[in-house]
């Protein structure tokens, strides 16, 4: 008798954070792209890749990068906490 196989799942409870990124991104008309690009011109080389694991709550982000994506979405960090 074989072992069921076990399916990876990807994590969605990285971070509490995600889904006021998006509705913030969203209310601005931004793409994970443009929000990528501000990130980068606040000093954040991050993917759109990143954003939206990031807005799944698959990604963990640090202090610093709350901070750096916060400048990009011109709120303060408290904004973004919720």
């Amino acid at each position: 008798m074989s072992r069921p196989r076990h399916v990876a799942r990807q994590r969605t409870d990285r971070n509490s954070i995600g889904t006021t990124v998006k509705r913030l991104r969203q209310q601005q008309d931004l793409t994970q792209e443009d929000l990528a690009g501000r990130a980068a011109a606040v000093g954040w080389s991050i993917s759109r890749d990143a954003v939206k694991r990031i807005e799944r709550g698959e990604r963990e982000i640090t202090d610093i990068e709350l901070r750096l994506l916060a400048a990009a979405l011109r709120v303060p960090p408290a904004i973004v906490l919720g």
